[in-house]
């Protein structure tokens, strides 16, 4: 096996990781509705999620760990990818605020401050601000 087929592999199990822990998310109602249901389906093309995956994961998504990103800004950048596509999926009103909430207490942000944060998110995603100005308000967003 030479190394680009180590790092593809590891490239691949942690993106179908990343995958199950929003899917164990979004199942955190027991429910995927329409808009979750939309949602995950464009994060599996994104994530070069194949159908079988995707169909083992959806039966099976709590057999895999969800692991946040240790660092807060590796959890920002992940934090700002998911808020731009679930804007991109013109997620409809409190659909998009509470899946995205959902999210953020995935990525291990406290269940306290996920409204705000989610709601800031989404603020900074509308006026398409960059990533770097986006971390940078969020961390300074309660001063």
């Amino acid at each position: 096996m030479s190394i680009s087929d180590l790092f593809d592999s590891g490239f691949r199990k942690r993106n179908k990781d990343h995958f199950a822990a929003i899917v164990r998310v979004a199942m955190s109602d027991r429910v995927i509705n329409h808009a979750e249901k939309h949602f995950l389906d464009r994060l599996a093309i994104q994530l070069n999620i194949t159908p079988e995956d995707y169909k083992s994961i959806l039966k099976d998504y709590d057999s895999h760990p969800i692991n946040p990103p240790l660092s807060y800004d590796l959890r920002l950048e992940r934090l700002y990818d998911l808020a731009r596509m679930v804007w991109a999926d013109h997620i409809e009103g409190e659909n998009q605020v509470v899946l995205l909430e959902k999210l953020c207490v995935g990525l291990g942000f406290h269940p306290e401050n996920v409204k705000y944060i989610a709601d800031k998110a989404l603020t900074l995603v509308f006026y398409e601000v960059e990533l770097e100005e986006f971390k940078h308000r969020i961390k300074t967003m309660n001063q």
